[in-house]
């Protein structure tokens, strides 16, 4: 036996990431826009990135509190105070290296081998292969689409619960699609986790990209203390901050502890110089926050108007989020047809087979960049989908 095969089966079936070959092909095409990779075009600011290499030249380099520093939680504590008016205990916050091991700890925390949970798809698909790697099984709910616009149908999630399953798992606003859950919608979500004793994985990372204006609804409106869920964040979008892997969960006090253990025994905590940027980020950041929505609302209404204005493409512009998530028509090999605009447009978008069922005949463009490349972006792909 090879030591491929004697690795472990669910090491073995972890997938690679299905925009890869897309950017391994363009990676180095001179000219290249790539609006591929879910993050905006600027560099963390300094305001940022100063506290925290003050804090590593200053020696702020040994262990510290695994569910992080006091100061970073009261921060967070302040935040989820301002924007959604419910005040909640540093003992409710857990720091985290990423986003995404937020989401990991989260599935680790309710979702034993064999557990189904049930997601939304089209989805970002680093979930339900996290999922899959903790033993975990994920079962789709499709959105319905309809004349350019996703939705909702809280039935099908219902149809879909079996004695086997955990958790929900509800990305709101949508990577890739842009759909943002109504009040009502979560209503109904929390309404049936309630009645089916189910945990949610609320993954609400896009909540202040809301084009309606303020933030988009969340279930931090609607719940009460003993609900159960858990809120996977992030400072990667809002701060421009992807590359820091710095995140966090909002749990009930009651299961922090567990939370802090899963911290432990994966990375032993975040590192206190990248925490000290990170308070930064929540305690001077709302300028750049603003900021940066304003440049995304712009861009969303540069880029899909060029789009539709070529009569082959239906999308209405996304309520949320910073993705484009469009289908041309006449295309339905995405995979291909992402090489082909990388070729023949010098674009980079990320396939729709990437993004689970339902998603296959879409394409997604991260339209989060300065305003001169999405318009030239947009200039290009109106010229070659107008050449099919």
């Amino acid at each position: 036996m090879n030591q491929f095969d004697s690795l472990s089966r669910r090491a073995i079936e972890a997938p690679e990431s299905g925009i890869v070959a897309v950017v391994n092909h363009g990676r180095l095409k001179p000219g290249l826009i790539p609006l591929w990779a879910g993050e905006g075009d600027e560099p963390t600011p300094e305001f940022i990135a100063r506290p925290a290499a003050e804090a590593l030249m200053a020696g702020e380099t040994f262990y510290t509190w695994q569910r992080g520093i006091p100061d970073l939680r009261q921060a967070l504590a302040d935040y989820h105070a301002k924007h959604f008016g419910r005040r909640l205990p540093l003992d409710a916050f857990c720091v985290t290296g990423s986003g995404m091991q937020a989401i990991k700890i989260a599935i680790e925390a309710v979702v034993d081998p064999g557990d189904e949970v049930i997601h939304l798809s089209p989805a970002w698909p680093n979930f339900s292969a996290a999922l899959r790697l903790s033993g975990g099984v994920p079962v789709a709910a499709e959105l319905d689409y309809a004349e350019g616009r996703w939705s909702l149908d809280p039935d099908r999630i219902a149809s879909l619960i079996t004695p086997r399953t955990r958790a929900l798992f509800i990305n709101t606003p949508s990577n890739p699609t842009g759909w943002t859950a109504t009040l009502e919608d979560l209503a109904a979500i929390l309404d049936l986790a309630r009645r089916r004793g189910l945990w949610i994985i609320a993954d609400e990372i896009y909540t202040r990209y809301f084009y309606a204006g303020g933030r988009a609804p969340s279930f931090l409106d609607l719940m009460a203390d003993d609900d159960r869920i858990l809120f996977v964040n992030t400072l990667s979008k809002n701060w421009s901050m992807t590359g820091w892997r710095v995140g966090w969960i909002v749990a009930p006090p009651s299961i922090i502890q567990v939370l802090e253990n899963s911290v432990q025994y994966q990375t032993s905590g975040v590192a206190q110089f990248m925490q000290k940027g990170a308070l930064a980020a929540i305690e001077h950041g709302e300028d750049h926050v603003a900021a940066q929505v304003a440049k995304a609302a712009r861009a969303r209404d540069l880029f899909c108007d060029a789009l539709t204005s070529t009569n082959r493409v239906v999308s209405q512009k996304p309520d949320g989020a910073f993705y484009a998530f469009f289908r041309i028509d006449g295309i339905t090999d995405t995979r291909a047809a992402a090489i082909d605009i990388v070729d023949r447009a010098g674009v980079g978008l990320a396939p729709g087979t990437a993004f689970d069922r339902g998603g296959a005949e879409f394409l997604r463009a991260c339209f989060l960049r300065r305003l001169d490349h999405v318009e030239e972006a947009a200039g290009r792909l109106a010229s070659y989908i107008s050449s099919l």
